[in-house]
């Protein structure tokens, strides 16, 4: 009989989870998902549930890798939320199972797990797609997604100036409080993106805030923001002109407001640029379309609960 499933909380999974162990893992699953053979990932596209009396969906992301026995799905809620306001954008868990016997092995706090895979996963994209002399980065907001993107992109790559912008000046101070190096504050995301190499839109927009007109060209931008059919980050002009890459083509033409509204055509998956199906245009404008997904979180659970086991073994 299963014992009962072990919990392991937010402050937890910061210690057990690092980029450079984490980012491989990730190449690895968004290749796997890309090549479409069930026995290594079976994923629909994210359910999710209206909460209108508060602005939010509950969504669902199952995962079920079978050639490394993993099953898993992440419950997250995420909220419209008015400026200024104190409660969470979001909050999520994730439920490991055993694939054979059907029961929960783990809960884990899907906070850390959700920031980190997914500021990972951008900071893959533009390892594939920036320019290799890329030596500005901009961010566009300024919350945990905007933190998390700038402790990777600054541990992975090198960049001259880190410039930031947010819809609030107490947002863009708090933010130059909370990271360890330098940035610049700007008070219009046309400053802050003017001549950046790479920009990273982790807003709560529901309307265009980034517009193609003040994007350089050649420029990489992660679109990480407005994950719903009708919220938008980009205007037609950026989608149109820009060569579209997406975690998952049916969770971009499904979910994305971006590409949807704007009718832009997805050109490729990020695990088809690893798979080497389809090219990298780095001498391109390019937008990568992040909508998260379960098997990035799938991933993510199995190297947080792989260390913990081998933590709770040495204790």
């Amino acid at each position: 009989m299963a014992g009962p499933p072990v919990v392991i909380w937010e402050q937890e999974v910061q210690p057990l989870l690092r980029y450079k162990e984490l980012i491989p893992r990730l190449e690895e699953a968004l290749g796997k998902f890309s090549r479409r053979d069930s026995a290594e990932v079976i994923q629909p596209v994210r359910t999710t549930v209206p909460l209108q009396k508060h602005s939010g969906f509950l969504g669902l992301m199952p995962t079920y890798m079978q050639n490394d026995g993993v099953l898993c799905t992440k419950l997250v809620c995420f909220y419209n939320r008015e400026e200024g306001s104190t409660l969470p954008a979001t909050q999520a868990a994730v439920v490991l199972l055993d694939p054979e016997y059907g029961n929960v092995k783990a809960v884990i706090d899907g906070e850390v797990i959700t920031c980190m895979r997914t500021a990972a996963v951008s900071a893959i994209s533009a390892k594939l797609l920036m320019s290799p002399e890329a030596k500005v980065l901009a961010i566009l907001g300024s919350g945990k997604q905007a933190l998390s993107h700038y402790n990777v992109f600054t541990e992975m790559f090198s960049f001259e100036e880190v410039r930031v912008w947010s819809r609030t000046r107490q947002g863009v101070e708090r933010f130059s409080q909370s990271v360890s190096g330098p940035v610049t504050a700007c008070v219009s995301v046309e400053e802050a993106v003017k001549g950046a190499d790479v920009i990273v839109t982790v807003t709560r927009c529901t309307e265009p805030v980034l517009f193609g007109q003040w994007v350089k060209p050649g420029a990489h931008v992660a679109a990480v923001g407005a994950c719903r059919p009708n919220w938008r980050e980009l205007d037609d002009v950026l989608m149109k002109e820009a060569v579209v890459y997406a975690d998952s083509r049916e969770g971009a033409m499904t979910e994305s407001g971006d590409v949807i509204l704007s009718g832009a055509e997805v050109f490729a998956e990020l695990g088809d640029v690893i798979n080497g199906t389809k090219p990298a245009h780095r001498g391109k404008t390019t937008v990568f379309k992040s909508l998260g997904m379960g098997v990035q979180d799938a991933a993510s659970a199995k190297l947080v609960f792989d260390q913990w086991k081998a933590k709770a073994s040495q204790s």
